[in-house]
C-alpha cells in the first residue's frame, strides 16, 4: 500500500487500479475571486461644520467566524483624507499598498515642485481627487471581470476646502451625501445619522462634538444588531488642521436591557 502523503485519500492502486489524473488540467483560463472570504463590516461617516467624522470597527470575519479582532480599516492619506474600507480584507490590503505608493509619489512631487519654483502653487490630491481616482481603479477592475470586493468611503475636503464625503463600490458606482454608511450600517446607522444631517445645511450646523457623539451611538447600535461587528473600533476626525485618528476605542455605557422587550428573547412565552 502506498503510504506517501501525496497518495492519502486516493483509492488503493492495487484494488482500483492506477489513479487517473488526466482530467486534472495543468493550464486553464484565468480565474478571479468569486466571493470575498475574510471581510469587514460597516463603515459609517458624516459631515459636520468643520470637517468629517468616520468610524469602523476592528473586526475581520472569516465567513461567520469573528476571526481577527485587530484589523484597522481606516487609512490616512497625506494627513488630509481618510479612506474607510468594508468588504474583502485582502482587496483592502491591495488598495492600501497602492495608496501608500501613490502617497509617496505625491509627497515626492510636492517636495520637488517646492524646491524648483516656490512662486507657483503646488498641487495636492484632496479627498475629491482621491475619490475620483479610486472610482476609476474600481471601475477598471470591474470591467476586467476581476473586481475588488470593497465598498469604500472617502472623507476629507474638496478643492474649495469644503467638507467632502463620498462612496464608491466594487462596480465603480460613486455618490456623495452628508452622511454615508456601508454594509449593515446602511440599514441601521444611516437613519440615525439622517435625523441629524439629512441635508448639507443640517450638516453645516453640526458641531464636532455632536457629530462624534452621533457616530459613537451608531457604532453602539451596530454592535447590538450586527452579528459581524465588534465593540472595539477606529474613529477619525478630519479637519483643516489634519487628521485625528484613534484606532483602539471601546464602546461605552453598553446596556442590553432592551433585549428583554424583543419577542423570542430568553424565556418569554408571548
Amino acid at each position: 500500500m502506498n503510504h506517501l502523503p501525496q497518495a492519502w485519500g486516493r483509492p488503493r492502486d492495487d484494488v482500483y487500479g492506477a489513479y487517473d489524473a488526466s482530467y486534472l488540467q495543468t493550464s486553464g483560463p484565468k480565474q478571479a475571486t468569486q466571493q470575498p472570504i475574510v471581510t469587514g463590516t460597516s463603515v459609517i461617516a458624516m459631515k459636520f461644520s468643520d470637517g468629517v467624522v468616520i468610524a469602523a470597527d476592528n473586526l475581520a470575519s472569516y465567513g461567520a467566524l469573528a476571526r481577527f479582532t485587530d484589523v484597522k480599516r481606516l487609512r490616512v492619506f497625506l494627513d488630509s483624507s481618510v479612506v474607510g474600507f468594508s468588504g474583502d480584507v485582502s482587496d483592502m490590503q491591495y488598495l492600501d499598498r497602492h495608496l501608500n505608493e501613490l502617497a509617496i509619489d505625491e509627497a515626492y512631487d510636492l517636495e520637488t515642485a517646492a524646491t524648483k519654483d516656490t512662486s507657483k502653487p503646488s498641487g495636492k490630491l484632496n479627498a475629491a481627487n482621491l475619490h475620483k481616482y479610486l472610482q476609476k481603479v474600481l471601475y477598471k477592475r470591474r470591467s476586467d471581470f476581476d473586481p475588488l470586493w470593497n465598498q469604500i468611503l472617502v472623507a476629507g475636503f474638496d478643492a474649495a476646502s469644503k467638507p467632502f464625503l463620498a462612496s464608491v463600490d466594487l462596480r465603480g458606482t460613486a455618490f456623495t451625501s452628508p452622511s454615508l454608511a456601508t454594509g449593515f450600517g446602511a440599514a441601521l446607522a444611516q437613519p440615525i445619522m439622517r435625523n441629524y444631517a439629512a441635508t448639507e445645511e443640517d450638516a453645516a450646523r453640526l458641531t464636532r462634538e455632536e457629530a462624534v457623539n452621533v457616530v459613537k451611538d451608531c457604532m453602539k447600535v451596530l454592535f447590538y444588531r450586527d452579528a459581524r461587528s465588534l465593540d472595539k473600533y477606529s474613529i477619525a476626525v478630519v479637519t483643516k488642521e489634519g487628521v485625528e485618528l484613534k484606532e483602539n476605542e471601546q464602546l461605552e455605557r453598553q446596556s442590553w436591557a432592551f433585549a428583554e422587550r424583543i419577542k423570542g428573547y430568553g424565556t418569554q412565552t408571548v
